[in-house]
């Protein structure tokens, strides 16, 4: 039996919905969730079915837990009722644990989520976000527990690393998305929300939630293998978007075996910069990673690669900034989205502004990059682009700040 959690909430008007059941985190069943064609195939053969009948099973499967959603061996009718038991009592379908669901003014959704401890490790969770729009509906999704490259700016680059997540819990994230959602078909769309006005409710996937995707390839690379595939998730690969903060040496190997469109956050036009707003930079400085992306694989005007900039009031958002941007550019077909900077606890940046976004805007415009400013979405649950971090970790950088306070009051 689920138990029903309470987070403390970012804006008192957002509401945060009772956790979801969840099967207990001591099951022992493996998930067939997450896995190639060929690993459930040999998954299937383990639990006792013919090779020779395999693959048909796994294309079975595969209907079953990618167009249609299901979460109970029992809904797949077209599967004899001896064999639905038999695989119900060695494998599960289960979700992971939704502690708390957020829905900000603007209609961005936001699910904590939390999968069960790995071998000796403990429950991890992450934030995945959904951003509703006219047409479209965005699925920010979460490749790792906390983040190793401390960008600055960055709220998650505050939370230490905890492990990689496998490719099972990045296709969960989209799994639950879609039940949530009522995207899978016979859903029934929420009420309490904004959504698409028709068509699918998870049109786009970003893996822009928490951590480096090019550090975790190989389990991001299954996951949006599954998402790009026909008969599963089956979202157009130039709908799925990989941003990275500059893992030059993985940049032509994600073009070459996953074909997504590729985003860079790039954030600063000077190494000096760069080196203190994404410390990677100091390995793998501007010159190179710009020749990473001029030889990324179907590179083209139709397949533009997309340059992050957050807009940081006083650091680099000048129009020398602007102009330097366009010339670093020059001969890559790209597109720059300008981020206004997303404030969160203890952030030492501001965002820059207004009129000063416009002009750094109209600069890269008139070089000919289309440069939408992306407006914040989510801001009052934390659930904005660099705003991400597991509600664990945020309580504890919550009762840091108040600790340091009050140690600065009795001081005074």
């Amino acid at each position: 039996m689920a138990v029903a959690l309470d987070i403390a909430r970012q804006n008192p008007n957002a509401p945060v919905l009772a956790a979801v059941a969840a099967v207990p985190a001591d099951d022992p069943r493996p998930s067939l969730i997450g896995l190639t064609r060929e690993e459930m195939a040999e998954a299937l053969i383990g639990a006792g079915i013919a090779p020779a009948q395999a693959r048909m099973r796994v294309s079975q499967l595969w209907h079953w837990l990618y167009h249609r959603g299901v979460t109970d061996f029992a809904e797949m009718t077209n599967v004899a009722k001896d064999l639905r038991a038999r695989l119900a009592g060695i494998f599960t379908l289960a979700r992971p644990e939704i502690v708390a669901e957020q829905i900000s003014t603007d209609g961005t959704r936001k699910w904590l989520m939390r999968f069960p401890a790995r071998g000796a490790g403990r429950p991890v969770e992450v934030e995945t976000v959904y951003i509703p729009e006219e047409g479209r509906g965005t699925l920010c999704v979460s490749s790792q527990v906390g983040c190793t490259l401390t960008c600055t700016f960055c709220h998650t680059g505050t939370q230490t690393l905890v492990r990689n997540l496998t490719a099972e819990e990045i296709v969960a994230q989209i799994l639950v998305a879609r039940d949530r959602l009522g995207d899978h078909p016979g859903g029934t769309a929420p009420t309490d929300g904004a959504m698409p006005s028709e068509g699918r409710a998870v049109t786009n996937i970003v893996m822009m939630g928490m951590g480096e995707p090019l550090y975790n390839f190989d389990h991001v690379k299954a996951a949006l293998v599954i998402a790009s595939d026909g008969e599963g998730i089956a979202l157009s690969r130039r709908r799925i978007t990989l941003s990275t903060s500059g893992v030059v040496p993985m940049i032509h190997r994600a073009g070459d075996e996953i074909g997504v469109m590729l985003a860079i956050s790039l954030h600063a036009v000077r190494d000096d910069l760069r080196d203190v707003l994404v410390p990677l930079n100091r390995k793998y400085p501007i010159a190179e990673l710009l020749e990473a992306c001029r030889n990324y694989p179907g590179l083209s005007n139709a397949r533009r690669i997309t340059f992050e900039y957050v807009m940081l009031k006083g650091v680099n958002d000048s129009p020398a900034d602007a102009r330097a941007l366009v010339r670093l550019l020059n001969g890559i077909p790209a597109k720059i989205n300008l981020i206004p900077f997303n404030p969160w606890p203890g952030s030492p940046y501001e965002c820059s502004d207004w009129e000063t976004i416009e002009t750094f805007a109209d600069i890269v415009n008139k070089a000919g990059y289309a440069s939408p400013i992306r407006t914040p979405r989510g801001r009052d649950i934390l659930a904005a682009c660099g705003q991400l971090k597991s509600e664990t970790q945020r309580m504890r950088a919550r009762e840091r700040l108040a600790l340091g306070a009050m140690v600065a009051g009795t001081a005074d």
